[in-house]
């Protein structure tokens, strides 16, 4: 395999220093063997997991799960029925307030999991309570690992835990804080870390962030501030010390949105944006942030609604093998790829995309519109073929894996009893930097 570092991804390494965890970012192809991105093209091969005993269980992987979680899932999923790969694969939308209800939902349909929003929440006692009922009810389909509970948690315009987490300034802060030097990246990891101990207290395991778009400024429609910076190298500083934060958190973040939304002038929640940049335009600007989160170890990567024209034109990059090819082989990316929502206009009205988008290579997808009928379509769709089984499980053990790493890690990393207080810490830090 060959890999191709953008080369301002290569430069913000060597001017701006490591990730500041205090040990090695793990490499991204951390001894895997084969890995993801080793597959040829052809389609029985491509999706085939590996088989065998791993030769070291214990060796890291370089995005989360030791070789032998990622055995145990492979195990685990191997006797599944088609609907319960099409569970695992799908993060749900629900709407409503009710505990009970979610877990109806979470364990009829076999989810991984929730996206939890705005919507969905009343109070701090109510979330928990959510997120709790979420998680009983994984644990009762016979699921020995975490739920997917997820939450769009930026900080800025983006919080759909306002009022009942800290507050943290927009993702802007870290690519300012970064730009001032010496300790830049320390306050952007601290800013992270006690975000993730946050959310984990409140019942969570996935944060949806960081942002890793570059973006353009005013003709930016959608990303706008969300953006750590619009310089390639500070995004790249502040996304690879935001990727260590939540790591040692041990909650998942999600390194969003492949390869890059701050660039193009449409949004995707209303339509599909075109990004016209060349591959070298692309290299030089949109990729370091993604490089960046991949060398630091980036669990997982969401991919954005977008029409890439130098890699695929015309087809979502949600939907485009292509797409998920070049983050895997010519970023070197093992992890678990996520969609972005798949209630978003620019993919809406298409036939069946959560089925394209699994077939693509999405191991994750994101919030369908009516998650009763895509679990049913994706169902279908494993029982015929017209989703191969071995993608599936494929898909579903990459999800299963990175859970039991996720509860691993938690376990190992207890949540202080001042979180809230050294939350706010950071964030008043975080905020002085702009």
């Amino acid at each position: 395999m060959v890999r191709r570092l953008p080369a301002l991804a290569v430069a913000a390494v060597l001017v701006l220093g490591a990730c500041s965890s205090g040990t090695p970012a793990p490499s991204a192809n951390g001894g895997v063997e084969p890995t993801r991105a080793d597959r040829t093209d052809s389609a029985d091969s491509s999706s085939a997991p590996v088989s065998g005993e791993p030769s070291d269980p214990g060796a890291p992987t370089g995005w989360g799960p030791t070789e032998g979680e990622l055995a145990q899932a492979r195990e685990l999923v191997a006797d599944w029925t088609a609907a319960q790969l099409a569970g695992q694969v799908i993060v749900g939308r629900f709407r409503g307030t009710d505990p009970a209800e979610a877990a109806t939902l979470v364990r009829d349909l076999h989810l991984s999991g929730l996206s939890v929003t705005s919507g969905n929440i009343v109070d701090g006692e109510q979330v928990q309570a959510l997120n709790a009922a979420v998680s009983d009810a994984v644990a009762a389909d016979g699921r020995d690992f975490p739920a997917v509970l997820g939450v769009d948690q930026e900080g800025g315009v983006v919080s759909h835990l306002r009022g009942i987490a800290t507050e943290f300034p927009s993702f802007a802060h870290a690519g300012a804080a970064v730009q001032q030097g010496r300790g830049g990246k320390a306050v952007v990891r601290r800013a992270a870390e006690t975000t993730g101990l946050e959310l984990r207290e409140l019942g969570f395991t996935w944060v949806f962030a960081p942002v890793a778009d570059v973006t353009v400024g005013a003709a930016d429609p959608t990303i706008g501030t969300r953006s750590p910076s619009t310089d390639p190298a500070l995004a790249a500083a502040a996304v690879e010390a935001a990727v260590a934060g939540y790591n040692a958190a041990g909650v998942v973040s999600t390194t969003k949105h492949f390869p890059g939304h701050g660039s193009v002038s449409a949004d995707s929640h209303e339509t599909l944006p075109l990004l016209p940049r060349t591959m070298a335009e692309l290299e030089a600007t949109d990729l370091p942030p993604f490089a960046a989160a991949v060398d630091a170890g980036a669990p997982a990567v969401m991919v954005g609604h977008l029409d890439v024209e130098a890699i695929d034109p015309g087809v979502p990059s949600t939907l485009s093998p292509p797409v998920y090819e070049f983050l895997r082989e010519d970023l070197g990316f093992e992890g678990v790829t996520v969609t972005d929502s798949l209630g978003m206009g620019a993919v809406m009205g298409r036939p069946k995309p959560a089925v394209r988008a699994l077939e693509a290579g999405a191991d994750l997808l994101l919030m369908p519109p009516d998650t009763r009928n895509t679990h049913a379509t994706v169902t279908a769709a494993i029982e015929s073929g017209e989703v191969t089984r071995e993608r599936a499980e494929e898909a579903a053990a990459a999800v299963v894996a990175l859970q039991l790493w996720q509860a691993r890690v938690a376990a190992e990393v207890d949540v202080p009893p001042n979180v809230v207080e050294l939350a706010g810490e950071a964030s008043r830090e975080l905020d002085a930097a702009y």
